[in-house]
Formats: C-alpha cells, structure tokens, sequence
C-alpha cells in the first residue's frame, strides 16, 4: 500500500464530495496516518509500535505496509500545513462511526504495545476520540445496529 500522498484525505479538504470508493480508501488513509502518527506521540518511537502499527494495517485494512513508510508517515510534512485535528475532524464527517470506532481501537492498541502508556499517548488519544465526535459509549463498543 502506498500511504505518501494522502489523496483521499487532501480531496475533502478541498471541499470535494467523495465517493463511496473513495470514502473506502479515505478510512484507510485515515488509519494508517492515524496510527503512524500514534507512534511519535510521545515523540519516543519504538520498533514494538511500529511493528503493531504494521500488523493491525495488514489486518484491518487487509494491506501491507513496511515499517519505513510507517515511520515516514510518522513524521509527515503534510501536518506542517494544517494540524492533524483537523484532518481527522473532516475525515470524520464522512466516516461512518463504526470505522472512526475501529481505528480508536487500533489506537488503543498500538499505544499499549510497548508495555507504557505516557501522558502524552493519553492526549493523542483523546484528541482523535474528540476529532471523530466519539461518545464514551462508542469507545466503549455500544455502537446502535439499528
């Protein structure tokens, strides 16, 4: 998978509509950048993370990225533009809510994979949860089927 241009993402930024294909490709871009950027949150970017970054994107999104392109989304220059809040908060308006549910979990996961969770981890957490509008019980898996 290629994750070094964020096309989906950058489209509904410009005020275009996107497709229910490109919505698909959106929530990838969504989580792999979501993720990759969880390993520097603490700005102290450990091989276990990178490693769980790797396997829950070629389990969730059924793709393969190597650990270099992790680490280059990681540090992204496309945040020197607009903060990744924003990002996510836009992304969020066109993500369905079990998809912005899915990728806090692989959050989750990610920032436990090194046995530590730092206060920094914390807060990027709670600014994603926040971005995507997630509810306590959303976060917590109650997500209404009907």
């Amino acid at each position: 998978m290629s994750i070094s241009n964020f096309s989906n993402i950058l489209k509904i930024f410009g005020g275009g509509k996107p497709t229910a294909e490109e919505i698909q490709e959106l929530y990838k871009e969504v989580a792999v950048m979501t993720l990759a950027r969880a390993t520097a949150s603490d700005t102290n970017i450990k091989p276990v993370e990178i490693d769980t970054v790797c396997d829950i994107i070629e389990r969730v999104i059924g793709e393969e990225v190597s650990s270099a392109d992790v680490r280059i989304q990681a540090n992204s220059k496309l945040f020197e533009s607009e903060p990744l809040e924003k990002y996510l908060t836009r992304a969020g308006r066109v993500l369905d809510v079990k998809d912005r549910v899915k990728i806090a979990e692989a959050l989750a996961e990610v920032i436990l994979a090194d046995g530590r969770v730092s206060s920094k981890e914390v807060t990027f957490f709670n600014m994603v949860a926040g971005a995507f509008h997630l509810t306590a019980a959303e976060l917590a898996g109650l997500v209404a089927s009907d």
